[in-house]
């Protein structure tokens, strides 16, 4: 079929769509859904090893510019965007955090992530000090 020709028909096809009543008709209205009571997506999921900061490093500056705060729920991350909020569970007892990437690392060979002292007190890090997790990255 020529480009000419094709033209002509989706010019044609497109004029009886917009001409259609059902094209014309108002939209139905979509129930109010919460979604605040959604539960949040999950886009990575990884095992691993994590520890936690050293108290020495409250108030020093992490990779995105904010003091560290031991008593905020934060934590280090090699490739995660600062910002996204991490679910860390604890695979040895199964309590869980949710953390703020807020810094670059860990840096220790089979770490995942390094929590603040707030959660890891949340998730019984503080007596081993490292510990086997899950993180999950939500939307």
């Amino acid at each position: 079929m020529a480009p000419k020709e094709l033209l002509k028909r989706l010019a044609a096809v497109a004029l009886l769509v917009t001409a259609s009543p059902v094209a014309q008709a108002e939209p139905e209205p979509v129930a109010d859904i919460p979604i605040s009571g959604l539960p949040p997506a999950v886009s990575l999921i990884d095992e691993g090893s994590a520890s936690y900061y050293a108290l020495r490093f409250h108030g020093r500056r992490t990779a995105s510019g904010e003091k560290h705060d031991g008593e905020d729920l934060t934590a280090a991350h090699r490739t995660l965007p600062f910002g996204t909020n991490v679910r860390v569970t604890n695979l040895r007892n199964g309590k869980q955090v949710v953390v703020r990437i807020n810094d670059r690392g860990p840096f220790r060979k089979g770490r995942i992530i390094d929590v603040s002292p707030a959660a890891a007190r949340e998730i019984g890090l503080i007596r081993s000090g490292t510990t086997k997790v899950r993180i999950e990255a939500l939307d």
